[in-house]
Parts: structure tokens; sequence; C-alpha cells
């Protein structure tokens, strides 16, 4: 498993994460397995949330590995916070009490990198800094970044922020590219070309932000997985003669394809099935050609201006 620096935070982080979202579904037994085969593989990296199973995700992971400070040192703990029930909140207030409770439940005292989850239009720059500021200063996150933002919200938050946002967790996918389309259908009358995200691909290159692609496999919000899916035939033709190509199978070309991209991106791949994982993760052993790259990005159903 190749390293990536995230952002220019100097944390050397693999260049895949293990989303932990799902893992309130397994029995300690089961996390500790995954756990234990993603660590295997060398995917050091784990990706939280205070609201994934309403905190129990993260229970069941500490759970799993019996959290200690050996066991902690082998890891790099990523979670967010903002998403509350029926609202948003960037408050100070909530900020410091979810990462109080994250601790708690993931039985550590400190976090490597937190994130705030979703865009609070109600956010008070300097509430979100005082926050920040505490959690530095009190050692209890070392990190920060930022999930869903476009550039304008981040550059809000600089506005008072000092700690550098070293992330920002998107949604991208072969079949959800809408920040990849903009860039490629500059200038033009139809619907790729629309910038829904404000720039966000050329404005994280610039600002030196990793991003964080969410939901790799999954087309439109939510809406299923496209390996496999019968909606797609021509796309999983031609995943599995690139899978046959360079030896590995479709979800690893799918991750290769994020991989490829220059932005230098950490997807968080979601899945709780160590064999499938273990697929996935030889991923960052395939560099795909630039032909390669632009094929299956036709394939998947979008056109070249």
């Amino acid at each position: 498993m190749k390293k990536l620096e995230l952002g220019k935070s100097g944390l050397q982080v693999s260049e895949i994460s293990l989303g932990c979202m799902r893992m309130d579904q397994l029995s300690v037994q089961e996390a500790n397995r995954v756990i234990q085969n993603a660590l295997d593989l060398n995917i050091d990296m784990f990706d939280h949330a205070d609201i994934y199973g309403k905190g129990r995700s993260e229970e069941i992971f500490a759970e799993a590995i019996q959290m200690s400070p050996s066991v902690r040192e082998q890891m790099v703990i990523q979670t967010k916070c903002g998403i509350r029930d029926g609202f948003f909140d960037f408050s100070k207030e909530h900020i410091l009490s979810s990462v109080e409770g994250s601790l708690k439940r993931l039985k550590t005292d400190y976090i490597d990198i937190l994130l705030l989850h979703r865009p609070d239009t109600l956010v008070e720059p300097e509430e979100v800094a005082a926050a920040f500021d505490e959690l530095k200063q009190s050692g209890k996150v070392r990190h920060f970044g930022v999930s869903n933002h476009n550039p304008s919200q981040i550059e809000l938050l600089k506005k008072n922020v000092k700690q550098d946002l070293i992330a920002n967790q998107l949604q991208l996918s072969m079949m959800f590219t809408p920040m990849i389309d903009a860039g490629l259908n500059v200038n033009m009358e139809h619907d790729p070309a629309i910038v829904r995200d404000g720039g966000i691909l050329d404005y994280s290159r610039l600002h030196d932000m990793t991003i964080q692609p969410w939901s790799p496999f999954q087309h439109g919000f939510f809406e299923g997985v496209f390996i496999d899916h019968e909606k797609f035939p021509q796309l999983n033709e031609k995943l599995q003669e690139f899978a046959d190509r360079h030896q590995v199978t479709k979800s690893a070309i799918a991750i290769a394809w994020i991989l490829r991209h220059p932005a230098n991106m950490q997807p968080i791949v979601g899945t709780m099935n160590q064999e499938r994982l273990t697929n996935i993760a030889k991923a960052t052993e395939v560099t795909l050609s630039r032909e390669e790259w632009y094929e299956l990005y036709r394939v998947a159903g979008n056109k070249l201006p």
C-alpha cells in the first residue's frame, strides 16, 4: 500500500482509507477481523463520523481493537461532526461536545483529523476558529479539514481559522463526476459545463487540500453500486477488460481510476467484506494510462467536447 501526504500536514497515510460508517452492523469479533485485515493490507487510516450508527460505529471500532496506546499508534483516525437531527451545527459548543463524545467512544485521547461534515449555512467562522484553537491547544485534535464544502465556504472558514484545512471529503466515482465534467466542458452551453461546486477540484490542487472521494462505487446519490449492475453493461464490460489486463478486479480498476488523477486523492472505501477490501487494495499497484483513464470516463456515459 502506497502512502500519501494529507495536504501539507506532513501526515503520511495509506493511499486508501477504510470508511467505518457500516461498522455498527458488525459484531465486535467481525469488526476486529475487518480492522486487522485492513492493517495487514497496510491501510492505516480509518474514517468515522459522530453520526455513523448514532455513535455505535466508533464504539464497535474501539471495542474490536481493544484500544490501547500501543494499538492507537498503529493507525490514523479521522472523524466528522456537524450533522444533528434535522439541522447542521458548527457552533463552538457543538464541535467541542462532539469531539468529547468521539474521544470517549473511540477510547482515545486524541483525534488525528477532524472534519466538518456538511456545510452549516448559519456558520460563524469565529465560533469554528475558537473551537479549533481549543482542540488544537489541548492536543485533542491534531489536524482539521472539511467535508462536502465548496471553495467559498472554505475561504469563509479561513477568514478566522488559523489551522490548515488539509482535506475535503467529496463524492466522486466513475459514475458521479461533476467536479471533473465542468473542467472539461469550459465555455459550453450543455449540462456538464455547469459548475456546481465552485471549481473545487482545481481549488483543492491550488491550495494543497487532499480530496477524499466518498462512495467511489456509487452511481448518483446513493442510488446503488455500478459494479456488476445490469443498467451499465458497457461500463462493466470495459472494467472487466481492464481488470483482466491488469490482473485485478473491476472494483480495483474503479479505484485505480480515481488514484490516476494527479490531484493525489485518497478514496474512502466503506466495504466491511475482507475479501473485497483485499482485492480493492490492489488498485494501488495499478497505474492506468491516460488513454485508459479517458476510455473509462467515456464509457461511463460522458462525452468529451
